[in-house]
């Protein structure tokens, strides 16, 4: 028998997002997620929408690759690290990855309640039932251990203050730290919809230029690097390989940023 899911505003957008990856996976290839293949194949929902939603099926994609590739690298120069997933949803990276000693997924605890139910984890992987904007620093066990902090999908739907919030609370618990965080320009808050992700009631609300602009907002971190999602574009439409090297495209796509506590 499926699982009926209820879920309505940015938590419902999980869904969306987790089709998009096992449709991709189990489609064209440009990832492979078989744990997403394996979650839709279980749930009873309605994807029509997340279906004719091509933005949102390419972006999404588009970050996977280049946050899995960046994750990756980063495990293997450091061995035997933590990460801490915030605002997890149904992401399943934790099962793509490998040489992290501890793994938490941590999202709203209606969203973790679901999570539980089609993920259930233990061990190495723990699930963290709290808001990004928490002070769940003190659910991170490990003390000396190096840490990886993933934002993905979340900054978009939050204010200035609650991003500020989020960085301060991980600069409060560790004293050293890796942040890859995604952030979208304010000029497509304000003007771009995905029509799956808007008919959950979930809008786009604050956005960044780049991340040498964030880190100006952020007294504990300093900007190491940023990649568009036109890199991962790239990996299944060519065209974007040029397109990234044009100034006004890059800075109109999504970024992925890189920054380190102070």
């Amino acid at each position: 028998m499926k699982e009926k899911i209820k879920l309505s505003g940015v938590p419902e957008t999980m869904l969306q997002t987790i089709y998009a990856r096992a449709k991709e996976s189990g489609g064209r290839g440009t990832i492979h997620d078989t744990k997403a293949e394996e979650i839709v194949g279980k749930l009873d929902y309605d994807f029509t929408l997340a279906e004719k939603d091509t933005a949102m099926h390419s972006g999404v994609i588009a970050r996977t690759i280049v946050l899995d590739r960046l994750t990756k690298a980063w495990l293997s120069a450091h061995p035997g690290a933590v990460v801490v997933s915030i605002a997890c949803g149904l992401d399943t990276r934790c099962y793509r990855m490998k040489g992290f000693c501890h793994w938490y997924n941590l999202d709203l605890p209606e969203t973790m309640a679901v999570r539980e139910k089609l993920l259930p984890e233990s061990g190495t992987i723990s699930q963290i039932a709290m808001s990004a904007m928490d002070d769940w620093g003190g659910e991170i066990k490990e003390q000396n251990a190096p840490v990886l902090v993933v934002i993905e999908g979340l900054t978009m739907y939050l204010s200035e203050a609650d991003v500020q919030r989020i960085f301060a609370v991980i600069a409060k618990r560790f004293c050293q730290a890796t942040v890859f965080v995604e952030t979208m320009n304010p000029m497509v808050v304000k003007r771009f919809k995905e029509k799956s992700i808007d008919a959950n009631n979930a809008k786009f609300t604050w956005g960044v230029k780049n991340g040498e602009a964030l880190a100006e907002l952020l007294p504990d971190f300093r900007f190491v690097e940023e990649h568009s999602l036109c890199e991962g574009m790239a990996v299944f439409a060519p065209v974007y390989k040029a397109l990234d090297k044009l100034s006004i495209v890059r800075n109109i796509s999504n970024k992925l940023i890189v920054l380190e506590k102070v």
